[in-house]
């Protein structure tokens, strides 16, 4: 083949390789605008191993870390943070101590926007100003620096979007899901975003508060709200984790969304010794003989 026949093929493989983006982006399917969710709790798979998850106190099922889903080393961890908790002595998790949070424990903070863009998705989460970023096209970065949101690239499956990350950072508060299971620099999570009928929004929403029990499992008027008179699609994400310095095979599980009400409240960690949810003061540590 002649130069000029080597260009004008490669031209024409160019504008192919255009048109078929372009047409990807034209019909991606709209999951923009502000999503919230009722519940902390990640929802279960309708098969294969999901999320871990404690039972309420005096449930006689058995706690998180007698799981087979856990490697040795990991169980032992999650058997100590578990074991605190019922001696009075929480363990310090993300969400209380400032840290990033990583999927799928993210998806705890109740309310986020998501901006869809022609080759970025942004994910603003309510708490803390956390924003995870998701390049539409290409593979991931080679030679990657762990970052606390990792790498995410994504693409459109006809009506889903499907996000792949890897490279999140290892923090010093390194916990990965409600029952406190750690994460490895070998953290793999696969997400896949797709609206749902208002029905099937209500009934994930419903069933997701009744096995926690209680009004724990509930939001509260200072964190994220749904609009209830409306009764359009709502935002479901599967995701699937693994993790082989943690778990003994991957899982998955889902995470609900309706559409948010007009409120978007500055939820930001920060030191207050102020309890909102029990409206009280917590007690702080003080000393009657002065320093100098």
């Amino acid at each position: 083949m002649t130069r000029s026949g080597l260009v004008a093929s490669s031209l024409c493989c160019s504008i192919l390789v255009f048109a078929a983006s372009a047409d990807a982006a034209a019909s991606a399917p709209d999951l923009s605008g502000a999503w919230a969710r009722t519940t902390f709790e990640l929802e279960p798979p309708a098969s294969g191993p999901g999320p871990l998850r404690d039972p309420p106190r005096g449930s006689k099922a058995p706690p998180a870390y007698t799981s087979p889903l856990l490697k040795p080393a990991a169980a032992a961890i999650v058997k100590q943070r578990y074991e605190s908790v019922l001696a009075g002595k929480p363990y310090p998790t993300p969400s209380e101590t400032c840290w990033p949070m990583v999927p799928p424990l993210i998806f705890r903070v109740r309310e986020m926007q998501l901006v869809q863009k022609k080759d970025e998705v942004l994910l603003i989460y309510m708490q803390d100003h956390e924003v995870r970023r998701v390049r539409i096209g290409g593979t991931h970065l080679p030679n990657l620096t762990p970052t606390w949101h990792g790498d995410s690239i994504g693409h459109y499956e006809g009506d889903t979007l499907v996000v792949d990350t890897i490279g999140m950072k290892v923090g010093a508060i390194n916990v990965i899901d409600r029952a406190g299971s750690p994460y490895s620099k070998d953290l793999h999570v696969v997400e896949r975003y797709r609206l749902i009928s208002y029905e099937e929004t209500k009934a994930a929403r419903e069933r997701n508060v009744t096995p926690v029990g209680g009004l724990t499992s509930l939001a509260t008027p200072q964190a994220a709200g749904i609009d209830e008179n409306y009764q359009g699609k709502g935002l479901q994400i599967e995701f699937t984790v693994e993790d082989p310095n943690v778990f003994n095979t991957p899982w998955s599980g889902t995470a609900t969304y309706s559409k948010a009400d007009d409120l978007w409240v500055e939820n930001v960690c920060a030191e207050n010794t102020h309890e909102y949810y029990a409206n009280r003061d917590a007690a702080v540590p003080t000393d009657d003989t002065p320093d100098f």
